[in-house]
């Protein structure tokens, strides 16, 4: 019985304080993303974002992806990524500005990213956003390592 008690404290404990690794955010029509925020715990060794486009248009007109880079990247990955279309999800190929970036979504369709945590450093500010044309300005935030 001692046996068995020890060893469900150690999955407990183990399970209660694990770290989450991932998060869901959510895009729509509206142009927004339901968190402003996203906090990767520096424990984590890979961090993977979900994206749900809760919208009704597809994406051709409101599409919607989430990119990572560092917030001073940011405008130069929108701007290059623009004339990559929506066949590169309007991002450069093998931009090295790019830590992370998803496909875009259409009207109730949802991608992930997974992306290595030690691309990441304390120190920097880090920017998530859309890079459909248009819509960083509304559709972004702060990703930080905590």
């Amino acid at each position: 019985m001692k046996s068995f008690v020890a060893l469900f404290t150690v999955f407990f404990c183990s399970f209660v304080f694990a770290e989450d690794c991932s998060t869901t955010i959510k895009s729509s029509d509206t142009m927004r993303y339901n968190k402003s925020s996203i906090e990767v715990p520096s424990s984590c060794s890979t961090f993977t974002v979900t994206l749900q486009n809760t919208g009704t248009l597809p994406k051709n007109i409101m599409g919607h992806n989430w990119v990572l880079s560092k917030e001073s990247d940011a405008k130069g990955v929108v701007k290059d990524g623009a004339s990559q279309g929506l066949a590169n999800d309007y991002v450069t190929p093998g931009d090295k500005r790019v830590i992370a970036n998803t496909k875009v979504t259409g009207a109730k369709e949802s991608t992930s990213v997974t992306f290595d945590v030690s691309q990441l450093s304390k120190d920097e500010a880090y920017l998530y956003f859309c890079s459909f044309p248009g819509h960083m300005s509304m559709l972004n935030g702060k990703l930080k390592l905590i």
